[in-house]
């Protein structure tokens, strides 16, 4: 029995067109590539800032006096808040990032093809 290496086409892995090389060469292209690159930090800092404020209301909301008393299903109100309420906000802050950042760089894509 001989082993086959099956691989999908290598369609987004492939080297960059000419075009955009020589957009990233010219001035205007080198304005383009700064753009991108300050409106992904942007987003990062927004996204970072954004997640770190709900959880910081999370833990302020885990801090409510009653609420350590409270019980769901015989858990602590608090740990359930803290340990399960959490992770949609992780995910929300992920997924909202990656689609924001693929937008940021399609539109890099679009205006170095134009040029």
């Amino acid at each position: 029995m001989t082993r086959v290496r099956v691989t999908a086409p290598r369609t987004a892995a492939l080297p960059a067109s000419d075009t955009r090389e020589a957009a990233q060469e010219s001035e205007v292209g080198q304005v383009f590539v700064r753009s991108l690159i300050r409106s992904q930090l942007w987003l990062a800092l927004v996204v970072a800032g954004g997640f770190l404020l709900v959880l910081c209301a999370f833990g302020l909301l885990a801090a409510v006096p009653g609420l350590a008393d409270a019980r769901v299903a015989g858990i602590p109100f608090d740990w359930l808040l803290l340990g399960a309420g959490i992770y949609p906000v992780i995910g929300l802050s992920a997924w909202l990032y990656i689609r924001t950042a693929a937008r940021n760089e399609a539109k890099y894509r679009d205006l170095a093809e134009d040029q």
